[in-house]
């Protein structure tokens, strides 16, 4: 077996998931373990041009238009050292009337002093749809410094979605920035799920702008903080153009010495415009935890399986 495929291997089961699914001719893959292109695969209508950085890749990605990917892409990006800089940059292109849906992996399995930086820029053409699933594992030591951040434009009767997921392993630091615009009739969904604790940094800034008419925005997070664990989000939703509607929530759940702050900005610049949000800060519900306490968990277990439902993904 090569050196890059017992890496991709390892890789993968470190997310506990099957590396035999890059097997599949009709799964686009790019694998990434620093600066490193260890695996490549597309498919007809979607094209990617990766070049090998010092300290990372710059990926160029484009989708044809009316071309629709029925299996999900995958992407993973590793980073086995224990120390070190990955910075990946994407630019992605997605044309009139087409679908694609990614999954990614950001894996850091030993980390003690490393940093993940990722910028992408993301354009979306009209009525096409754009999802993507970002999940992270980090070391149990919390040497992760991860910066994610991005710009979106999603163009008419697009759908931009993207999920953001940190519960396995310590946080670390991580300092999300994502901002994009809504053009007439386009869909937004942001949400984010992380899970801190020990020491752990968390910082989420999440913006849209609903600047077409019939446009709409949902930015949700779920944040969970325990012993000195800090969180900061920042969600800002914007609507100046006639029947755009969004809606922001936010709901965190604070434990021992954790420490959360939540800013909801709801900005509405047209007559005809609505948006809504709401917050919710505070510890486990004590109802919750009685019941399960009551069937025989430990007090640490039930708070974790109340977390866990907090942070769960929805099922669609």
């Amino acid at each position: 077996m090569s050196a890059d495929l017992t890496t991709i291997n390892d890789l993968y089961e470190k997310i506990n998931s099957d590396p035999h699914e890059l097997d599949d001719p009709n799964v686009a893959h790019l694998v990434i373990d620093h600066n490193k292109v260890l695996g490549q695969h597309l498919v007809p209508g979607l094209h990617m041009e990766v070049d090998e950085l010092e300290d990372g890749i710059k990926a160029v990605m484009r989708l044809d238009d009316n071309t629709v990917l029925e299996k999900q892409v995958h992407l993973c990006f590793g980073m086995y050292p224990e120390k070190g800089v990955q910075r990946i940059v994407m630019d992605v292109t997605i044309g009139k009337n087409a679908r694609i849906s990614l999954l990614s992996h950001c894996v850091f399995p030993y980390a003690i002093d490393v940093q993940h930086i990722m910028h992408g820029q993301i354009r979306i053409g009209e009525n096409s749809e754009y999802s993507y699933f970002e999940r992270h594992v980090h070391s149990p030591k919390g040497g992760v410094k991860v910066y994610p951040n991005a710009k979106i434009e999603i163009g008419k009767g697009a759908t931009f979605k993207t999920e953001f997921e940190l519960i396995r392993g310590r946080v670390g630091l991580i300092d999300i920035d994502y901002e994009a615009t809504c053009h007439a009739e386009s869909i937004l969904e942001m949400n984010t799920r992380i899970s801190g604790k020990a020491d752990d940094v968390i910082k989420v800034k999440e913006i849209g702008h609903l600047v077409g008419e019939h446009a709409k925005g949902v930015l949700t997070s779920k944040i969970a903080v325990r012993e000195s664990a800090r969180a900061e989000v920042y969600n800002e939703l914007t609507a100046s153009a006639a029947y755009a509607r969004g809606h922001v929530d936010c709901s965190e759940i604070v434990q021992d010495n954790g420490i959360v702050s939540a800013i909801p900005i709801v900005k509405v610049e047209h007559p005809k415009a609505h948006i809504t949000h709401e917050a919710a800060i505070g510890s486990v519900d004590n109802k919750q935890l009685e019941t399960l306490m009551s069937r025989g968990l430990s007090e640490d277990d039930a708070v974790e399986l109340i977390i866990s439902g907090l942070l769960s993904r929805k099922k669609k």
